[in-house]
């Protein structure tokens, strides 16, 4: 089975919109960090006339989570759908390939490295 890492960057005030859908999808293993960036904008909330030459690093949040490659295609429709508004700073979703999982404590590899453990 192949696996994708799915990371997406959105302002802070969506964290709780986006925790919400990730939940919602089924997804229970997700890793959020704070990070400083900006877009194509240079960090500007709206378009601007001129465009800037420096860029003003704005705080956002990177949720990361793992999953088949098979079912990213329909995660990343719904979670766009939940985070759009139409404005700067809906954010961007990046997705990679994932080479190999492994749960270090037990030794699980693959699929099972993501599942919660039997008993």
């Amino acid at each position: 089975m192949k696996f994708s890492r799915v990371e997406i960057v959105t302002d802070n005030a969506k964290l709780e919109t986006l925790l919400s859908a990730v939940g919602q999808y089924g997804i229970s293993g997700i890793t959020v960090y704070q990070v400083l960036g900006c877009g194509v904008q240079y960090g500007s909330k709206e378009y601007e006339g001129e465009s800037k030459k420096t860029p003003t690093l704005l705080p956002k949040q990177v949720a990361m989570v793992v999953m088949p490659t098979d079912q990213v295609d329909a995660f990343l429709k719904f979670v766009s759908e939940e985070l759009y508004t139409g404005h700067i700073g809906d954010g961007k979703i990046f997705v990679s390939d994932i080479q190999e999982i492994m749960r270090v404590r037990t030794g699980e590899v693959g699929i099972e490295a993501l599942e919660p453990q039997k008993h």
